[in-house]
């Protein structure tokens, strides 16, 4: 379970609030879908999230652990265990194989040899791409990248699932697809999922979609998001 209270966040050097009292609460097997304005920091919240930046007011709580007062080391060791991270860019890397990408966050837990690559594989498998395990990024097309990404942010069972426009570079169809996937191991594992999306589209198939605006977040019923005009 993630919950976070009153977050809030100011521009480097300065005391303009970028968001504040930013508050939500996220149950094991839901993902919540973040819209917004462009600049409003949707991006940014998921880096105070997963402590890539430190927010200046509010409490992050994952489970029971108080995410917003651990060091940088205590919060590194907290990530490698609890969280998964799929981004836009897929950050998969081309000179590893896919069984070799995907095995990524088990070997930084310690976790590797037989065991690793059993895991790694039964991942690939769920994702649609068994039997190509030994092949190289680059054979890949770009709805397979990410479902390597999504393996990959998976496969140590993570509490928290951060997703950052996942679809952005994928059209229409494979953009679904990659999603349902998503969505359904994240449900399957019984994670909390965060996604940022421009699309209301992909937001729809959350549990929930909301929207951050620079006061807090607002809760957008499905069929009104459209009518929203400030969310991309």
């Amino acid at each position: 379970m993630l919950n976070i209270e009153a977050l809030c966040k100011r521009f480097p050097g300065s005391e303009r609030t970028l968001f504040e009292a930013v508050s939500l609460r996220v149950e094991p097997g839901e993902c919540v879908a973040i819209m917004g304005e462009s600049g409003v920091g949707k991006s940014t919240l998921l880096n105070c999230v997963a402590g890539l930046e430190r927010c200046d007011g509010g409490r992050i709580m994952l489970d029971h652990t108080r995410l917003d007062v651990l060091d940088d080391d205590a919060f590194a060791r907290v990530r490698r265990r609890s969280f998964g991270f799929v981004f836009q860019a897929f950050h998969i890397l081309p000179h590893l194989d896919l069984r070799q990408n995907v095995a990524l966050p088990l070997w930084m837990l310690g976790i590797d040899g037989d065991a690793a690559d059993a895991r790694a594989d039964a991942m690939l498998l769920r994702v649609g791409l068994g039997g190509r395990e030994r092949d190289l990024p680059r054979r890949l097309s770009g709805g397979e990248l990410q479902r390597v990404a999504i393996a990959r942010a998976l496969v140590h069972g993570p509490s928290l699932v951060l997703a950052d426009e996942p679809t952005g570079n994928l059209d229409p169809e494979r953009a679904a697809a990659v999603l349902e996937l998503l969505l359904e191991q994240v449900r399957g594992e019984a994670a909390a999922g965060l996604l940022v999306t421009h699309s209301l589209a992909a937001a729809r198939r959350c549990d929930r979609i909301v929207r951050l605006t620079h006061a807090g977040l607002i809760a957008l019923p499905g069929a009104d998001a459209a009518m929203e005009d400030g969310c991309e």
